[in-house]
């Protein structure tokens, strides 16, 4: 986590927060009364927003189901992102942080914990509920345990476990009951203070609308559509992309909207939008994308995949978080076909995308500007990847933008409705609104369990989304006592490692494995790759050299490395092993077609590589396959340790 951290350490984690407009700033000065902020510190990364209807409505219910009465409704709330199991935001209103809401993985739940500013704000605005005074006071109080002796007065509703708030002399606060309303006067313990302090906040009592919001940061968003327009220009009036079209990147998300829309603003020349419709898009963005570019006359370049997740679900298995085949498999190569068209030649693409620092860390270093290495000629710009979901929503409803439905309906994100990184609590809410795809899938989920020995709590519970479990769904599944080993299934293709690295009589060292479900033809079709190669159809055997180095296959499966050294003879035999499983496992998604420069590739009616093969390696950096080699091979990944063992054999 200690890297996560760096990858945020130059961002804002704050914002600031207008008391007299009531208003969230960007900037320390108001762009209404012009008055200073106060600055409010936000978790990591502190990419706020504003809340969704959906949301509020979430938040709303639970307090009122906690504390009979809600002194938030109709305020404006901000929520801001924040590590946790699954879907947990802090709660940010007239600038107080009031609690989170976060998805319970257990209970498969929403639930809300409170924070100290807003136990004290709900205190003094009032609450009658779920409260307690005692005689009590101090500044040690924060984690103790108070006997019921030492309880004055509470009200009639507290349950055992409630959080309840609670007074003490001039200290307010919150804590868990360990009773219901009857018995806490009695002796023993009687609740868990979590926090008290001798702060007081109150609840502001201004309630500014959208267009408020919008004047009070207007200086602030002037400066940065300014500098996202300038930096579209710049870049679109290069000599290289002067004579070419501009290229957006539409995903019918939020930041793609406002990039699409900068675009549209900062040049003048033809505007062409790239959407990929991967067959298992959320229906209503495809709906959006597709009425959004009519009704604003844009050209929509819709490029649809069909049924090719579902056809390569045999293969590969559930995508995973760290297992992400169909986004090549899906996306990659239908757009890479597309762009082909203008970088015939040598020629350029530019493609302007909405990617942000603040959605991952794996973006929070996205440069301005970058060559894609898996489509060569596409040149990306990313116009606002400084930008926060705060500022991006505030672009949206200043230009009055018609943006994503889904939005509104409980969705952070709009990918595809099945994709592994979607968030469980979005996972389950897609099966409120589309029963019948969320019903497709869940049952192709639990006959995969099934078939590997888990339980129905392994997918309701959300572990399919990983290959390699996180310690937070570890220490999840040890609480709930699932069982996430896999059992084996035995595949039609496989590889294993059947001796490590050892001196040879004949010099050098050798490695030996035995291949199943793959036929020598196969094997000569993706020889060339590997080196300078024979086939001897009497022997049963093909040969291939490389620098000093051979492999031999045999009819019978097994394989022979021999080379100089040690790590020579198990990176050969490593590369053998995965350029078979490509010629075994390929996609026909083309992405290596497009990277290969002397077209020695082909993929009808099986991958084959000829003799023009330079083995330049593009192509295999390029591959689905190759990238989730050790995903797509758990026996050959089960034999890691043999092979780390290897490289110390004498």
């Amino acid at each position: 986590m200690k890297s996560s951290n760096i990858a945020w350490e130059h961002e804002k984690n704050y914002i600031f927060w207008c008391r007299k407009c009531n208003a969230p700033l960007l900037d320390e000065q108001c762009g209404i009364c012009h008055e200073k902020g106060a600055q409010i510190e936000l978790s990591q990364p502190g990419d706020v927003r504003f809340s969704s209807q959906h949301e509020r409505k979430i938040i709303d219910s639970l307090i009122l189901d906690s504390f009979g009465s809600n002194p938030l409704a109709g305020k404006l709330i901000l929520l801001n992102k924040i590590p946790g199991e699954d879907k947990t935001d802090e709660i940010l209103v007239d600038g107080i942080r009031f609690g989170v809401l976060r998805f319970d993985m257990k209970e498969l739940t929403f639930k809300l914990d409170l924070l100290i500013e807003g136990a004290s704000a709900l205190i003094n605005s009032g609450i009658p509920n779920k409260l307690i005074k005692i005689s009590s006071g101090g500044r040690h109080l924060s984690g103790k345990n108070i006997d019921g002796s030492e309880v004055i007065e509470c009200s009639n509703d507290i349950r055992k476990g409630d959080t309840v708030l609670v007074i003490a002399k001039n200290l307010s606060g919150f804590g868990i009951s360990y009773r219901d309303s009857s018995e806490l006067k009695n002796p023993g313990q009687a609740l868990k203070i979590k926090k008290i302090e001798a702060q007081r906040v109150s609840f502001n009592s201004g309630n500014p609308s959208m267009d408020e919001i919008i004047r009070a940061n207007a200086p602030h968003m002037k400066r940065l559509v300014k500098d996202a327009v300038n930096t579209i220009k710049g870049i679109a009036n290069q000599k290289e992309f002067r004579e070419t079209p501009v290229y957006v990147s539409f995903s019918g998300g939020k930041d793609s909207l406002t990039t699409l829309d900068l675009t549209r603003s900062a040049v003048k020349k033809p505007i062409k939008v790239f959407f990929a419709n991967t067959g298992i898009e959320f229906p209503e963005t495809v709906e959006f994308v597709r009425r959004f570019c009519k009704e604003n006359d844009i050209e929509l370049i819709e490029v649809e995949t069909k049924e090719a997740f579902w056809e390569n679900l045999a293969s590969f298995g559930p995508p995973a978080k760290d297992f992400r085949w169909c986004c090549k498999v899906c996306k990659l190569a239908p757009i890479n076909t597309v762009i082909e068209e203008c970088t015939r030649g040598g020629g350029k693409c530019l493609t302007i995308d909405g990617k942000r620092k603040y959605e991952s860390f794996s973006r929070a270093r996205i440069a301005p500007k970058e060559e894609n290495p898996f489509i060569p000629g596409q040149v990306s710009v990313f116009p606002i990847r400084d930008w926060r979901a705060i500022e991006v929503w505030l672009y949206i409803y200043y230009r009055k933008l018609e943006y994503n439905p889904l939005y509104e309906l409980g969705f952070e994100r709009v990918g595809c409705w099945l994709c592994p990184a979607e968030l469980s609590a979005e996972y389950y809410r897609f099966g409120e609104l589309h029963p019948e795809l969320f019903g497709r899938w869940n049952d192709y989920l639990l006959n995969w369990a099934k078939e590997h020995g888990l339980a129905d709590e392994f997918i309701e519970h959300g572990f399919w989304r990983w290959k390699t479990l996180p310690p937070k769904m570890m220490r999840l599944a040890q609480e709930l006592k699932i069982s996430t080993t896999l059992k084996g299934k035995k595949e039609e293709f496989g590889i294993v490692v059947t001796g490590g690295v050892s001196p040879c009589k004949t010099g050098g060292y050798t490695m030996e494995g035995k291949v199943s479900g793959l036929t020598l033809d196969e094997a000569c079709n993706i020889a060339n790759i590997l080196g300078e190669n024979t086939f001897s159809e009497d022997l049963g055997v093909l040969l291939v050299k490389t620098k000093g180095s051979s492999v031999k296959i045999f009819s019978s499966g097994h394989i022979s490395v021999n080379a100089p050294g040690k790590e020579e003879a198990l990176s050969l035999f490593e590369n053998t092993a995965k350029q078979l499983m490509r010629v075994k496992k390929c996609t026909k998604c083309g992405v290596c077609l497009k990277v290969c420069q002397v077209e020695a590739i082909e993929i009808e009616p099986g991958l084959k590589i000829g003799k023009e093969c330079t083995r330049c390696g593009k192509c295999t950096e390029s591959c689905v396959v190759v990238k989730y080699f050790d995903r797509l091979l758990p026996d050959f990944k089960d034999k890691k340790k043999l092979l780390e063992e290897a490289k110390n054999v004498r």
